[in-house]
C-alpha cells in the first residue's frame, strides 16, 4: 500500500508538529492538516513563523521547509478526508465534565464526530490512524461507526500513540525512542511502518495488537507521573528531616535498575497528558471492578495535588500566615519550559490557592500571553472573571514584575530565570524579600548571599 496522500484531523500540539515532521521527511507525500478552528489554521499559514499556534524549538524551521511544498493547512475537512489514503485523528480527548465518568473518563465525543465525518465523506478504502490518546478498546467504537455506513468502503484502523515531550517534540520526532503501531491488518500496519521507516531505524518501530498499543500510551504516562509523585513524596520528608531531595535522587538514580530520569522534585507535574491519562486509567480499572488497581494509580494524582497545595500553603505560612493584599510574583505560567502550553500547569492551582487568601498576583512568562492566563483562571470557576482581572496582573518584563513584591514564586523552569540580575530584582522588592523555588533551578547560595529568604522544594 503506497501512501502518497495523508490527512490529519486536528492542528494542535500533537497533529501540527507530527505531521510537519512527516512532511519534512517524506517530501513525496502530500500532508494536509485540517481543523475547524479558522484562527488556528490562519496562524499555521502565517508568513510570520513566530505566530505559529504551537511553540516548539525547531518547529518553525520544519514548517518553513515543508509548507507549500507538500505540507498544507486547511479548514476544508471534507476535501482532505476524501483525497487522503491515510487519515490521522489527532483531536482533543479531554476528561469528561458531565455525566457518567465525570472528572475521570475520557470524553470521546470529538473522536466519534471525526469517525462519523470520515464515514460520511469516504468514497474509497482508507487507513484510519488513532493519534489521540485514547482508552483501551476505543478502536471497537471506531470500527462500529466506520463499518456500518453501508457505502461499501473498507477501513483499517491503526493505533499510533504519540510519546512526545513538549519542549522537545521536534527532537523527539526526529529521533524517537520508539514508534508504536498497533493494528490487525498487516498491510495497513506496514504502510505506516514504511512511512516512519524513512528516517527511523526499523528496530525502533514496534508493532503490537490494537489493544496493547492503546493501553501502552496510558501506561507510559502513568509510570512517568508515578516517578514524579514518588520523589515529591520524599521531598516533603526531606524538608522535615534535613535531608536534601536532590542528593537522595542522585543516590537512587545511579542505580541502573532505577535510573535518573523523572526524579526531579518540584511543585508538581502538569500538562495535558499525565493527569488526564491516569484518571482515564483509574476509570477503566474501576469499570472492570479492579478497585485496588484504581486506588493505586489514583494515589499518583492525590500526591501531585498535595504537592501543589503545600507549596501554596508554605508561601502563606512563611509570609507570616497572611498574604492578603500582598504582591506575589509568578515567574512562569506554562507547565514546563520551552512550550506555551499551560494545560494543568501547577501555576494555575498555586495561584488559585493564593487568590483564595486574597493575594495579588503578577505573572511573567516569556511565551504565555495574558489572555491565556485569564482563561486558565476563569475555567476553574472559583471566582468571577472580573475578580481574576482585578487580582492578577500579567506583565512582559520580569524586572517590572518584581517591583514592590513581597515574594517571587518560580513555577516554570525557564532557563532565562537563572540568568537574571537577582540583586537588581531584590532592590525593588519589599523587605524581607522571599523567593520560593518550585522548580529548583536557582543557586541557593547565591540568593542567600544577595539577601533573599530562599526556599526550595525538598530542602530542610
Amino acid at each position: 500500500m503506497n501512501i502518497t496522500n495523508i490527512c490529519c484531523i486536528g492542528a494542535g500540539y500533537v497533529g501540527g508538529p507530527t505531521m510537519s515532521v512527516i512532511a519534512q521527511q517524506c517530501p513525496d507525500i502530500r500532508v494536509t492538516i485540517v481543523d475547524i478552528n479558522e484562527a488556528r489554521i490562519a496562524a499555521w499559514n502565517s508568513d510570520d513563523l513566530s505566530e505559529l499556534p504551537v511553540y516548539e524549538p525547531g518547529l518553525a524551521g520544519v514548517v518553513a521547509e515543508a509548507r507549500g511544498r507538500n505540507l498544507f493547512f486547511s479548514t476544508d475537512v471534507d476535501r482532505a478526508i476524501d483525497e487522503a489514503q491515510m487519515v490521522f485523528i489527532s483531536v482533543n480527548t479531554p476528561t469528561k465534565t458531565y455525566g457518567k465518568g465525570r472528572g475521570m473518563a475520557a470524553d470521546l465525543k470529538y473522536i466519534e464526530l471525526c469517525a462519523r465525518q470520515i464515514a460520511a465523506v469516504a468514497k474509497d478504502d482508507k487507513i484510519i490512524v488513532e493519534k489521540s490518546t485514547l482508552p483501551v478498546r476505543t478502536a471497537d467504537a471506531l470500527k462500529s461507526i466506520l463499518h456500518n455506513t453501508g457505502n461499501g468502503v473498507n477501513f483499517h484502523i491503526l493505533s499510533n500513540p504519540e510519546f512526545l515531550a513538549e519542549g522537545t517534540a521536534v527532537a523527539d520526532l526526529h529521533n524517537p525512542d520508539r514508534v508504536l503501531i498497533g493494528g490487525e491488518h498487516p498491510e495497513a500496519v506496514e504502510a505506516l511502518v514504511s512511512i516512519y521507516g524513512r528516517w527511523v531505524d526499523r528496530s525502533r518501530i514496534l508493532t503490537t495488537n490494537l489493544w496493547s498499543s492503546e493501553l501502552s500510551k496510558l501506561t507510559a504516562n502513568a509510570f512517568l507521573a508515578q516517578r514524579v509523585s514518588s520523589i515529591n513524596a520524599i521531598s516533603e520528608l526531606c524538608e522535615k528531616t534535613g535531608a536534601n531531595v536532590d542528593e537522595v535522587a542522585r543516590a537512587i538514580g545511579t542505580d541502573s535498575r532505577i535510573g535518573p530520569k523523572f526524579l526531579k522534585a518540584s511543585v508538581g507535574f502538569g500538562g495535558s497528558c499525565f493527569q488526564k491519562d491516569i484518571l482515564n486509567l483509574v476509570y477503566i480499572a474501576r469499570s472492570y471492578g479492579l478497585q485496588e488497581v484504581a486506588d493505586y494509580w489514583e494515589q499518583v494524582i492525590i500526591m501531585n495535588d498535595h504537592q501543589k497545595r503545600r507549596f501554596a500553603d508554605n508561601i502563606v505560612q512563611t509570609l507570616y500566615n497572611t498574604v492578603s493584599g500582598k504582591k506575589i510574583v509568578f515567574y512562569g505560567w506554562a507547565f514546563k519550559k520551552d512550550t506555551n502550553d499551560t494545560r494543568e500547569s501547577a501555576a494555575i492551582y498555586v495561584a488559585d490557592a493564593l487568590l483564595a487568601e486574597e493575594a495579588e498576583i503578577t505573572v511573567y512568562d516569556p511565551k504565555v500571553p495574558a489572555g491565556q492566563v485569564y482563561r486558565d483562571l476563569d475555567y476553574l470557576g472559583t471566582r468571577s472573571p472580573e475578580e481574576n482581572r482585578r487580582l492578577v496582573t500579567v506583565v512582559g518584563d520580569p524586572y517590572e514584575a518584581a517591583g514592590d513584591a513581597h515574594a517571587i514564586a518560580v513555577l516554570t523552569e525557564w532557563d532565562e530565570f537563572r540568568t537574571y540580575d537577582w540583586k537588581r530584582i531584590r532592590e525593588h522588592m519589599m523587605k524581607p524579600a522571599f523567593v520560593f523555588d518550585g522548580r529548583k533551578i536557582l543557586a541557593a547560595n547565591k540568593l542567600d548571599q544577595i539577601g533573599f529568604q530562599y526556599y526550595e522544594v525538598g530542602a530542610g
